[in-house]
């Protein structure tokens, strides 16, 4: 990805939720690699300085919800401005906090299920009608979750969300095939510096770091490497795809039944 011998730019990178996180380090990682990183985020930083930086350059930013479809649309709109092109974007936008299903309101759950299923859709969309008009097409990742594919109490409309964002990769890889590749990339537990409203305090991150088979959770940089690679040649047959990243899974809970015996 880095420019060539010509000195032609490296991709054009869009990446929503993008200045934190697992979305700051997918940028750094793209960064590094020679790509022009295009950011988004509900609030401008504080500090543009703290925006995602490596290899001595640093992200741009755009403002912009992207539940909202003119704002998604504006995105996109802000990146072909600045590059002249889209290359890939990385829908990476999403979460949720713990709720207890049976007591949130139906405008939680319309919010939580907008954020992660319906904005990346919408910026999909946008970026879609870019890149088929584009030499070389473009790629598309959707940053899933573990929670999409197994139960996932006390995030129900998360986990319902980011099923769909599975299976939507599915359906558009088909659709917008032969030009854009769709893909999903399914993080379990990835330790960030926000980890503690997930996982508790230290201890709390240490006990669930110990129900991994690898005895660790992932980094973003992790969750990094896999976009890098379904955005680059090496990945060009892939599409419709949801790489999962979980170190190995969560064991069976039988197991701990029968030991605890």
């Amino acid at each position: 990805m880095q420019p060539d011998e010509r000195g032609q730019p490296g991709l054009a990178v869009v990446i929503t939720g993008g200045t934190r996180g697992i979305g700051a380090g997918i940028a750094r990682v793209f960064l590094q690699a020679g790509g022009r990183v295009l950011v988004c985020g509900r609030n401008q930083p504080a500090d543009p300085g703290q925006l995602p930086a490596a290899a001595g350059r640093s992200a741009l930013f755009c403002q912009a919800d992207v539940r909202e479809p003119e704002q998604a649309h504006r995105l996109v709109a802000a990146a072909v401005k600045e590059f002249g092109r889209i290359d890939v974007v990385i829908s990476n936008a999403g979460g949720s906090p713990e709720v207890a299903a049976a007591t949130a309101s139906p405008r939680f759950h319309q919010k939580i299920i907008e954020l992660n299923l319906l904005a990346p859709l919408q910026v999909a969309q946008s970026a879609n009608s870019v890149m088929q008009g584009q030499d070389g097409g473009g790629s598309i990742i959707m940053i899933g979750s573990v929670s999409g594919l197994r139960p996932s109490p006390g995030t129900a409309a998360y986990g319902a969300a980011k099923a769909g964002l599975h299976h939507l990769v599915t359906s558009l890889a088909i659709e917008w095939a032969q030009k854009v590749r769709l893909n999903c990339v399914a993080p379990g537990f990835v330790e960030t510096p926000g980890s503690a409203d997930h996982y508790g305090d230290a201890d709390g991150t240490a006990a669930v770091r110990r129900t991994v088979p690898m005895q660790r959770m992932a980094t973003p940089d992790d969750v990094a490497a896999a976009c890098l690679f379904l955005a680059s040649q090496q990945a060009s047959y892939i599409s419709g795809s949801t790489l999962v990243l979980h170190g190995g899974g969560e064991p069976p809970a039988f197991l701990a039944a029968r030991g605890a015996r």
